[in-house]
Formats: C-alpha cells, sequence, structure tokens
C-alpha cells in the first residue's frame, strides 16, 4: 500500500487548528523524547488528547504527520530568510551570510534530536511536491541574497552556487548535529567561513589551463627540433618557465 503524505483536510475553523496543532506538538514530543518506534497514531493522539478517530480526520497516517512535520520545519527556514533578505538590505555581505549560516544552525540545534530523526524520515518519503516548493523558495532567497552582493563575490548568483550554498550550510549543520554538538557559536563560525570562502573562490575554468600549458610548451618543443631533438632547458631560449608547472 503506498504512503499517503498529504493530510485529507487543512483545518480552517480555530478548534480544528488547534486540535492539528496539538496532534503534531504531540508527535514531535514523542519524536524527540522517545524516538521514532514509539511515535504511533495512538500515542500521539493520546498524547494530544483526541480520540484515534479524530487524528485521522486530518492525518491519513503517522506518515504524513512526519511530512507535516518536516514541511513545518522549512516554513520556517523560508520565513527566517525572508526576514532576512527584506530587513538586512543594504548591509555588509559577511553579516548576512552569517545569519543566513544562524538560520540554519537554529533550526538544527534547537531541537537536535527531532532535527536528526525527521532528516533520517524525510529520506523514506515519496516525493512531495509542496515540500520541493518550499526548497526552490529557500534557494531563491540565497540567490537574492547573492545577486545583492554580485560585485563582492567571485561565484555567479546562479542556481547552482545557491544550490553549494545551501548544501554546505546543510551538510556542516547536519554533521554536527549527528556528531552531539550543541553549542552554536562554534559552528556558526566554522560554517560561515566555509561558504564565506565559497563565494570568494573563483569560479572554476574547466580545461583552459590545460590548453594554456600545452600552447606554451609548443615552442620549447620546436626550438628541441632546432638543437638537434634535445628539449630546451628553462632559460635557454625558446619559451619561458610554465609558471603553473
Amino acid at each position: 500500500m503506498p504512503i499517503v503524505v498529504n493530510p485529507r483536510k487543512r483545518p480552517v475553523q480555530n478548534r480544528s487548528k488547534e486540535t492539528c496543532a496539538a496532534i503534531l506538538g504531540a508527535a514531535a514530543r514523542i519524536l524527540e523524547e522517545r524516538g521514532l518506534e514509539a511515535a504511533n497514531t495512538n500515542a500521539i493522539a493520546e498524547l494530544a488528547g483526541v480520540g484515534v478517530g479524530s487524528l485521522y480526520q486530518y492525518f491519513p497516517g503517522k506518515e504524513a504527520i512526519f511530512a507535516e512535520l518536516i514541511r513545518r520545519e522549512e516554513r520556517g527556514v523560508v520565513e527566517g530568510l525572508e526576514g532576512l533578505v527584506a530587513g538586512t538590505a543594504g548591509r555588509p555581505l559577511e553579516e548576512r551570510v552569517r545569519l543566513l549560516v544562524r538560520v540554519g544552525v537554529e533550526q538544527q540545534l534547537t531541537h537536535p534530536r527531532l532535527a536528526r530523526l525527521l532528516d533520517s524520515v524525510e529520506a523514506t518519503l515519496p516525493e512531495d511536491e509542496t515540500l520541493r516548493a518550499l526548497e526552490r523558495r529557500i534557494l531563491d532567497l540565497i540567490r537574492q541574497v547573492l545577486r545583492d552582493h554580485a560585485d563582492e563575490v567571485e561565484r555567479k548568483p546562479s542556481r547552482t552556487t545557491a544550490r553549494d550554498v545551501l548544501a554546505m550550510v546543510e551538510g556542516m549543520v547536519d554533521a554536527a548535529g549527528f556528531a552531539g554538538e550543541t553549542r552554536p557559536g562554534p559552528l556558526e563560525k566554522r560554517v560561515f567561513l566555509a561558504v564565506v570562502g565559497y563565494l570568494r573562490q573563483p569560479e572554476p575554468r574547466g580545461r583552459t589551463g590545460v590548453k594554456r600549458r600545452q600552447r606554451r610548451s609548443e615552442p620549447t618543443k620546436a626550438a628541441a627540433k632546432r638543437d638537434g631533438g634535445r628539449e630546451a632547458r628553462p632559460g635557454e631560449g625558446g619559451a619561458d618557465p610554465d609558471p603553473e608547472a
């Protein structure tokens, strides 16, 4: 039977919104305190103070609850980045990158065990268009910061660069979480240095360097033919020594 990750219905009235919030809060608490195996629908409903039937009115199963928790985390990241982009326009690049990194660090370290479990659960769930749309929004916000500082960095403000920045932040923060790090300050500094260093590293030029070395070597080979087959040594005429060799 396929896994369903979308809610059965969205709450509209305040009471139904409170019920859904209680279900999600109970699921998050069980995941963080007791682990994935304990997070079944009966336990979630009991802790939320609702009947199992009420839970199933909104969610077809625990996977849909987990998926909604993941979406809630991603929405929090989007809201944090939207506030950053709107509230820091005109400020230095380093300050904005540091704040961008802080959004990722806070997401992971505020509830570290929950964040790690949701990361592992996400890999087991089917593709979710809502989540993909949130991830695209995150990339667009990173690109906006890069565009604002295009004359200060070596990297183009492309989607690839934004994906690289996001991958660095997520990868380093997730690794720190799995290693049990709890201090945000040192982690934030390491990720900040990695991102700024990457942005100020010139774009790779493919194989142009190889071609340049080949062109520079051609006069030396010609000189070797004139000398009876002995290749000219650096400084004996022909081309200058290749500084990239």
